[in-house]
């Protein structure tokens, strides 16, 4: 079974955020898909070295990225509502398109595949 995939034009590249005592690791990273009547914006995470990666992309790049889900259920204490929330954990991913000017003589390898065993401390 392969995992599902998005395709989308980079939007938002943010800083990678670091929680905890262990080091826990998290980077933002906003694709767009226009569809002509609305945009979607679709939040991807990349954790601990995925974070890294990151660095080879630029808002502009189209690009298709290999993701799982992950949700969580929260809940404040015994007598508070329960909420879920899920979001999209980055695998890998591959530049189709770049809109920033590059060296062809720069042969950087991307889309490195990575995958974190370790969970989230929240």
């Amino acid at each position: 079974m392969s995992s599902p995939t998005v395709i989308g034009k980079v939007e938002v590249i943010e800083e990678t955020k670091t929680y905890g005592q262990k080091g826990f690791r998290k980077r933002l990273v906003v694709l767009t898909q226009d569809n002509g009547r609305f945009t979607n914006y679709i939040p991807v995470e990349f954790i601990q070295d995925g974070c890294d990666t990151v660095d080879q992309l630029s808002v502009g790049d189209e690009v298709e990225v290999t993701y799982r889900l992950s949700g969580r259920r929260w809940q404040r204490d015994a007598g508070s509502d329960v909420k879920y929330f899920l979001s999209a954990e980055a695998l890998d991913y591959r530049i189709l398109s770049s809109d920033s000017p590059t060296d062809p003589s720069d042969d950087i390898p991307v889309g490195e595949t990575f995958v974190s065993d370790e969970e989230p401390p929240f």
